[in-house]
């Protein structure tokens, strides 16, 4: 299979979070676009979850722990830990899941 990222629809799956979804048998990558101030109400789900920050700061706290991440941080989320974040600035930012996220299908 082989996709381009210009050619994927993009989809705003909560307020201010457009994201671009690829799903293969057994995880799902989003990239996102996230609008200055945009939020996720903490959360967890049993997927384990590697979010990337490419471009801007994200204010990122995962089990009461809360950081500011940029451009080429990492963060790796084990299954079932709430986190939740918020754009400081315009952001883009790749999220891996595993298994699939059935949520964003």
């Amino acid at each position: 299979m082989h996709l381009n990222l210009a050619t994927i629809p993009s989809k705003e799956i909560m307020p201010g979070l457009h994201g671009k979804l690829v799903h293969t048998e057994k995880m799902s990558i989003v990239f996102w676009e996230v609008e200055n101030g945009a939020s996720v109400q903490e959360h967890s789900h049993m997927n384990e979850q590697v979010m990337h920050v490419m471009e801007g700061k994200f204010e990122f706290t995962l089990e009461g722990y809360t950081k500011v991440y940029h451009p080429g941080d990492i963060v790796i989320i084990a299954p079932h830990k709430k986190h939740s974040g918020k754009a400081l600035t315009p952001c883009k930012l790749m999220d891996v899941f595993s298994p699939v996220r059935e949520a964003y299908k």
